[in-house]
């Protein structure tokens, strides 16, 4: 039992990750290309360490969260058959996307994911610039799965089981979209789009594993030919100017406070806490756009 634990799953793991990415390096240099920054990565395996840390602070809430949770279940499993692994896997990873999509819809929630997406660079250890805060929260999304009878260590070894599996789709040297493997899971090609900060790509192909639920959501998008359609461009929509470890972290929330205190007097305490809680780009007066408003300006102009 001690085997299934994501602390495990992680150290093992470790010496894995450590060689991909010296040899995607090493690939990246020899054909030329610009996939990795030595200060880029610092700071990706920095917030990785802070993630980590934070996760091994909260362990003994989050768990004594799931815990409750899983006490008052109202499913009981026989034993650990195919079909509980099953159910702990994909009903983790379908949990999952609701949390991601929660993270790209709700600016609060943003302010904390945005860490993952403010690299301008896409490689394997892309994977470890983690949302160093989420330790705080994360554990919530997957509590209907400790109510619906899978034990809270088995909830965060599916978990970190996912989170490998995701991190190896970060890579620009796998350019093929595998056929009828990427109809059903998620593949390099899909998530390359969920990096990039082209209006089209915005907020698309949330999955960590299986694609399937954005088929499914609307919130797919296939990676268009760079020759007939442009170039993809990662980080945000607009770059940071200071790429400082504690900016990277903590500029929305300065965007969030300055928004929420230094808009114009007479705007309502509603319309002030919706620049906290609404999707990332709004505004009462559209001084600036959500993706959906951007892509529906995309959309009319191509017509």
């Amino acid at each position: 039992m001690d085997l299934l634990n994501q602390d495990v799953l992680y150290f093992w793991s470790t010496p894995f990750f450590i060689s991909i990415i010296l040899i995607e390096i090493y690939f990246s240099y020899r054909s030329k290309k610009k996939n990795y920054n030595f200060k880029d990565t610092s700071t990706n395996v920095y917030f990785a360490l802070i993630n980590f840390s934070l996760d091994l602070l909260m362990k003994v809430i989050s768990f004594g969260v799931m815990g409750i949770c899983y006490y008052y279940r109202i499913v009981d499993w026989e034993y650990l058959g195919v079909a509980y692994w099953l159910f702990a896997f994909i009903g983790q990873d379908f949990l999952y996307y609701i949390h991601h999509y929660v993270d790209h819809h709700s600016r609060f929630f943003w302010a904390v994911h945005v860490t993952h997406h403010n690299s301008e660079y896409y490689n394997i250890s892309t994977g470890f610039r983690s949302p160093v805060l989420q330790p705080l929260f994360r554990y919530m999304f997957f509590l209907p799965l400790a109510f619906l009878g899978v034990e809270p260590l088995h909830i965060m070894f599916a978990y970190a089981l996912n989170q490998i599996y995701g991190t190896l789709c970060h890579t620009n040297f796998i350019k093929s979209k595998l056929g009828l493997w990427g109809f059903f899971f998620v593949t390099p090609s899909h998530h390359r789009v969920h990096h990039a900060s082209n209006t089209k790509y915005l907020d698309k192909n949330m999955g960590m594993v299986l694609i399937i639920w954005d088929r499914m959501f609307g919130t797919f998008q296939a990676e268009e030919d760079e020759v007939t359609y442009e170039k993809l461009r990662y980080g945000l929509t607009s770059p940071l100017e200071d790429k400082g470890p504690i900016n990277i972290i903590f500029h929305e929330w300065k965007e969030i406070f300055k928004d929420f205190f230094s808009r114009k007097k007479h705007l309502p305490l509603g319309t002030r806490l919706k620049y906290v809680f609404m999707p990332p780009g709004w505004s009462h007066d559209n001084s600036s756009k959500t993706s959906k408003e951007l892509q529906a300006e995309l959309s009319a102009e191509q017509k």
